[in-house]
Parts: structure tokens; C-alpha cells; sequence
């Protein structure tokens, strides 16, 4: 319950935060490109510390980095809702990010470690609980806290949670061998350059025209800069900050494939649903997190079964059944439209986070199935690194698709509309919809808009349909061995 707990309060803030920016934006004095920095300072920093996390985990122990780890995520959190300014809020940001990237990644290499094989599966179905519902209810929660207390319990509400975790970690967390394994400081500088500047790259590339812009030219150059450096001083180190037998693990390497792919999934599908709601169907925020809650219900029932059934059904069965799921749930979403009924929401909603569920726990198993134990803790922290990339690349992916495919329908169903059309319908003369009748081109325009962004979100939802569908052949491919008996290491 701890090391969930751990899990939960990190997964919970990057997502609980983004329905309180609004109100942020009066308090902080910041304008609506200042405060998305609330949000981009703790998603960079969170990455780039996530990559260090398995070799502090063996320097100083597992339970001391989990304990300072949690201890300084809570406090960071009080901060943050303490901050009377956007510096000190930018500033207590990254520093959570900073004490926060550790806890996904090392609850995750725990719970496999304390667990017997046989009850693994179990494990991982009770971390991914935390992992997966925690970006489902967290514009629920967020919309909640903002709209009855204040957007500064966003952040508050980390302080119980963040001290039961402490405490039950200090009290039942066992130690762990140390491994005085050098660091490798050329790999990490320039792999945290390479993902830094691929995530500004990937919040900040829309607002500013992608390569059309001098800043996202700077981040390319950057970014292949960084690459290039850290693939010929791995090939020339003795002690390279990334193990090469982890990544020389065949299935591990496909299960980050997936990992990258249910990423862009998951937070993409989040991502686009509440302001498809708000902007279209005039949803209030409380509205969309009750309509968006019974996701998580789905996700958490799925999880609930595959902890039962693990142990006794390939895990290749189960997310071969869990990425059909979510594709048909796709599918009934590529299908919505203005006047889309809450119940068909709620359904296609529960359907992709059963679909979800049973994608996410198999595969973080399988994914560790013939991979050494040594590297758990190393492996772990690369997998979350890639889950969170594949969020951001999605949720670019899917904004940039949906703003440009906004402006080609716009212009589209514009083209059709004279004043002279015959199947328009309208119950108004044809001679007040001359270039002098400015209210009612402007009320015409108005519903070719709305209509336009519908498309453009179908259109995004049928995307990630094919994408889902696109993965299913690859399953076979997976390994379902057990895994390899993990050594027995003295706690110190």
C-alpha cells in the first residue's frame, strides 16, 4: 500500500494541475503561455531525473532514494501551493519533478522484487492500478478541488498522502544490495539535453509553427547534437550510463515499443475528450469529470481480473484481447458528433479503460520476462521514461493533427456555402445572406466551425484506432517465458 501510494501521488500531478491553470493565471499575475510553464517545468524535470534512477537506487539503496524521494515530493507540493508568484511556482515545480521522478520507476522494481514469480503478475496489476487511474481522475479530482476549495489544494492534497506513504515505507520497505557502479556524467549530460529539449520541443512546436519557428530549430539541432555524442562516447566508454545488456534484451525492447505506443494512447484520448466536451457539447468542468470517471471504473475492473487470471493465461492473450478493445473503443469514438448522448461517452469510455487494463499490467510483466533481475530498477526507469515520452508525443501529435485538420474542414465545408444554395434549408431569405447580413454569415460560420472541430477530433480518435490495430500482429512476437529465477541479495 505504500509504494501505491508513492506511485499515486506522483502519476496523480501531471495531470491534477492542468483544469486549475485558469485560476492560477490571476493569482500568479501570468498569461496563458507564462503558466504552461507550471506544467512543462515539471514534465522536463520529472524525465531528465528519471534516467539516473537506477543507478542512485544502487549507490545509496533503494529505500533511502523512495524515502528521500517521497519526503521531498511532499514538501515541493506544499510549496507549490504555497507560491505567491509564477517564479516560485516554476521553481517548485521542477524541484517536484526533480524528487518525484524516482518514485514510478523504483515502486515498480519493489513490488517485482518483494513479490515471488508467481505473484508477480498480481503486483504489477496493483502498481498499474496507480500508473493508469491516476491521469484518468485527475481532472476530475483537480476540477473538483478548484471549483469548490481553491486551485491550491491541488497541490495540498499531496500531504496526507505523501506522509502515510513515508511512514509505511520507513516502517516495511526492506534495504537493498548497493552496487558502487561509476557514473557515466557525459551520458547522462547529454541524454537529459536530448529528452529536455525533446519535450520543450513537443509542448511548445504547435504555438510556434514547428520548424517554422528559430526556437524549435534550436531543439532539433540540439537534440541530434545530443544523440550523436552519446552513441560515440557509449561505444568508446567501459561504463555507459544506459546497461547495453538491458537494452541487448530483444522483448524488453518491444515491450518499450508498446510501453511508448499505450503513452501516446492513454493521454492522448485524455487529453482530447474534456475540451471536445466543453468547447462543443458545453460541458462544466464538474460535468466532464463525472461523464470521464467511469474510464477509470473500466480500467480498475480490468486490472481487478488479469491479477486473478495472470497466473493461469498467456499474457500475449490478454493485451492481444486489451488492444482490441481499445481499438474498438476508438472506433465508437471515431463516430461521435455534436449531439453525441453522455451514455455513448461513458460506454466507449469504459470499454478503452477495460481495453487499457488489459494492455498495461501483461505487458509490464512480459516485458520483464527475460530480462536479468540485476537490471530492474535501471529498466524500470528507462520504461517509465518511455511511457511518459510516448504521452507527450501523443498528445502533440494528436493537437498539432487535430489543429490542421480543423483549418482543411473549415475550409472545406466553407467552400459549399453560398447564398445561393438550395439544400442549405434555411428558414431565412437567400438575400440576407449577403456579405451585408454580418450577424448571420457570423452565426453560419459559427456551425461550420463547430462542425469542422468535430471532424477534426473523429478524425484524431480514428488515427489512434489504426494505430491500435496496427500494433495487434506484433504481439506474437513477444516472449511469454517465465521469468529467469531471481537471485537471492543480502540487505545491508
Amino acid at each position: 500500500m505504500s509504494v501505491m501510494l508513492a506511485t499515486i501521488i506522483q502519476v496523480l500531478d501531471t495531470t491534477i494541475a492542468n483544469v486549475a491553470l485558469p485560476h492560477m493565471m490571476g493569482s500568479l499575475i501570468a498569461t496563458q503561455d507564462q503558466v504552461s510553464w507550471v506544467l512543462t517545468s515539471y514534465i522536463v524535470a520529472s524525465a531528465i531525473m528519471t534516467l539516473p534512477t537506477g543507478w542512485l537506487a544502487g549507490r545509496y539503496g533503494r529505500k533511502a532514494i523512495l524515502l528521500i524521494s517521497v519526503a521531498g515530493f511532499t514538501l515541493t507540493s506544499v510549496l507549490c501551493g504555497l507560491a505567491t508568484s509564477l517564479e516560485q511556482m516554476v521553481f517548485f515545480r521542477v524541484m517536484q519533478g526533480i524528487f518525484g521522478a524516482a518514485l514510478v520507476p523504483l515502486s515498480q522494481s519493489t513490488l517485482l522484487d518483494i513479490n515471488e514469480k508467481k505473484d508477480q503478475g498480481k503486483a504489477m496489476a496493483s502498481w498499474g492500478m496507480g500508473v493508469m487511474i491516476g491521469p484518468i481522475i485527475g481532472p476530475s479530482l483537480g476540477g473538483y478541488l478548484t471549483e469548490y476549495y481553491s486551485w491550491r489544494w491541488v497541490f495540498f492534497i499531496n500531504l496526507p498522502l505523501g506522509i502515510l506513504s513515508f511512514v509505511g515505507l520507513l516502517i516495511s520497505l526492506p534495504k537493498t544490495e548497493r552496487i558502487g557502479r561509476p557514473f557515466d556524467k557525459i551520458g547522462f549530460l547529454t541524454l537529459s539535453i536530448c529528452i529536455a529539449c525533446m519535450q520543450l520541443l513537443l509542448d511548445r512546436g504547435e504555438g510556434q509553427g514547428w520548424l517554422d519557428s528559430l526556437e524549435i530549430q534550436i531543439y532539433c539541432g540540439l537534440i541530434l547534437a545530443a544523440v550523436w555524442m552519446y552513441v560515440v562516447h557509449t561505444m568508446r566508454t567501459a561504463h555507459p550510463f544506459l546497461s547495453p545488456g538491458m537494452l541487448r534484451d530483444a522483448n524488453f525492447r518491444l515491450g518499450l515499443f508498446f510501453m511508448f505506443v499505450v503513452g501516446m494512447i492513454l493521454l492522448a484520448t485524455m487529453a482530447l475528450l474534456p475540451p471536445y466536451m466543453q468547447n462543443l457539447m458545453g460541458y462544466s468542468v464538474m460535468d466532464v469529470g463525472f461523464v470521464l470517471a467511469p474510464r477509470g471504473f473500466g480500467t480498475l475492473f480490468a486490472m481487478i481480473i488479469v491479477s486473478r487470471v495472470t497466473n493461469f493465461v498467456d499474457s500475449r492473450k490478454l493485451i492481444f484481447f486489451g488492444l482490441l478493445l481499445t481499438a474498438f473503443a476508438l472506433n465508437l469514438m471515431s463516430h461521435f458528433s455534436v449531439f453525441v448522448p453522455a451514455q455513448d461517452i461513458v460506454v466507449s469510455g469504459v470499454i478503452q479503460g477495460v481495453g487499457l487494463g488489459f494492455v498495461f499490467i501483461p505487458l509490464s510483466t512480459v516485458s520483464y520476462n527475460t530480462l536479468d533481475p540485476r537490471y530492474r530498477a535501471e529498466a524500470a526507469s528507462l520504461f517509465s521514461l518511455i511511457r511518459n515520452m510516448g504521452s507527450s508525443v501523443g498528445v502533440s501529435i494528436a493537437f498539432t493533427l487535430f489543429s490542421r485538420n480543423t483549418r482543411i474542414q473549415h475550409a472545406y465545408l466553407s467552400e459549399n456555402i453560398t447564398p445561393y444554395s438550395s439544400w442549405l434549408n434555411l428558414e431565412i431569405p437567400a438575400d440576407t445572406l449577403l456579405p451585408g447580413s454580418n450577424a448571420v454569415l457570423a452565426m453560419i460560420d459559427g456551425e461550420i466551425t463547430r462542425q469542422a472541430l468535430s471532424i477534426a477530433y473523429i478524425n484524431d480518435f480514428k488515427l489512434m484506432a489504426w494505430l491500435v490495430l496496427a500494433l495487434v500482429p506484433l504481439v506474437v512476437v513477444l516472449k511469454g517465458a517465465a521469468p529467469k529465477a531471481v537471485t537471492v541479495v543480502k540487505t545491508v
